[in-house]
């Protein structure tokens, strides 16, 4: 997703109305949380960009090389005797990802659907008209909504054979509790024979992880607290950045890597005319970035009731998207 059609995404979707709800809902909860969706300000995208530059920020890399050099493997593995399909992309975004194995299957003449879901509508014109000018033979319907209501437009008004992309370690923005409902939810809405190919960032050496979101450079710490500057200036708080500090953990037995903000001091904070107060040392939940093992995996797509067909790696075996095939 390019920095300004990321940018007028969260613009146009995110009213001033739900922002103050949700984080009015967040800083009553205990522990008190926010949520990661509103990093995304025009400073936020530019501080995400930048984290994507990062030597330290593997993820975007690892999946990209995957799909750039081992698409002709990708694109065996969801082939099934010739016959036509949908390709369904989660969260389609730029494409970048998906862009590779979209101009191999063009290229081999493969009778598909690339339906590409996405809540921003500008996404979904910048992408149709970006792959209608570079791959104008590409069949190419997009569906602007939530996830799960496009999904069940897609299987209304096709009866192909679906495959359904949801790439990028998405799955991991989610706690446990909360993929294995996801990947249950989208079980239920797929047919016998329908695949699944989604991204999982792989545990592997701590340091590496922790680094990926605790850089030197304190970019990920400045994308974090800039959400206490949008706040300042969207909804009338008086957060003052200073008292507040990013603090990233990994747990590489669970494979959790969290982010928080650390209250600095004891403190009060308003938003319009309601006061939060902060102990010393207090935090704010920002965001997950699960991790995952081989059996993590294997346990999520079983309870899902799917089966694993494959499984493809990147170059440093540090991301794996994973196909899974309804039975």
């Amino acid at each position: 997703m390019n920095l300004q059609a990321e940018t007028e995404f969260h613009t146009q979707n995110y009213s001033k109305k739900t922002f103050l709800a949700d984080v009015l809902e967040g800083l009553k909860s205990s522990p008190k949380k926010l949520h990661s969706k509103y990093f995304y300000d025009e400073a936020g995208d530019k501080l995400f960009q930048q984290i994507m530059d990062m030597p330290e920020y593997y993820l975007t890399n690892c999946e990209v090389d995957i799909f750039k050099n081992k698409t002709e493997q990708l694109a065996k593995i969801i082939l099934t005797d010739n016959e036509p399909f949908d390709l369904i992309e989660l969260g389609a975004g730029d494409a970048l990802k998906s862009g590779y194995l979209l101009e191999y299957l063009t290229k081999e003449n493969i009778d598909f659907t690339y339906m590409p879901i996405d809540i921003s509508g500008h996404i979904l014109e910048v992408l149709d008209e970006k792959f209608r000018r570079d791959l104008p033979n590409l069949e190419i319907k997009t569906l602007e909504g939530e996830y799960f209501d496009m999904l069940d437009k897609a299987m209304s008004i096709s009866q192909k054979r679906k495959v359904v992309l949801f790439l990028g370690g998405n799955i991991g923005n989610m706690y446990l509790e909360e993929s294995h409902h996801f990947c249950r939810e989208l079980r239920r809405k797929l047919n016998r024979g329908d695949i699944l190919l989604i991204g999982f960032d792989l545990k592997k050496n701590p340091h590496t992880i922790l680094n990926a979101y605790n850089d030197a450079a304190g970019i990920t710490s400045s994308f974090n607290l800039n959400l206490l500057i949008r706040m300042n200036r969207e909804l009338e708080a008086d957060f003052d950045v200073l008292n507040f500090q990013h603090y990233q953990t990994y747990n590489p037995l669970s494979g959790e890597c969290r982010s928080f903000l650390v209250s600095l001091t004891e403190q009060n904070v308003h938003i319009g005319n309601q006061a939060f107060h902060f102990e010393e040392n207090e935090l704010i939940d920002m965001e997950i970035s699960q991790k995952f093992s081989q059996d993590d995996i294997s346990r999520l797509a079983k309870d899902a009731k799917f089966h694993i067909i494959d499984e493809v790696t990147d170059s440093k075996n540090w991301f794996v998207d994973s196909i899974w095939q309804v039975f």
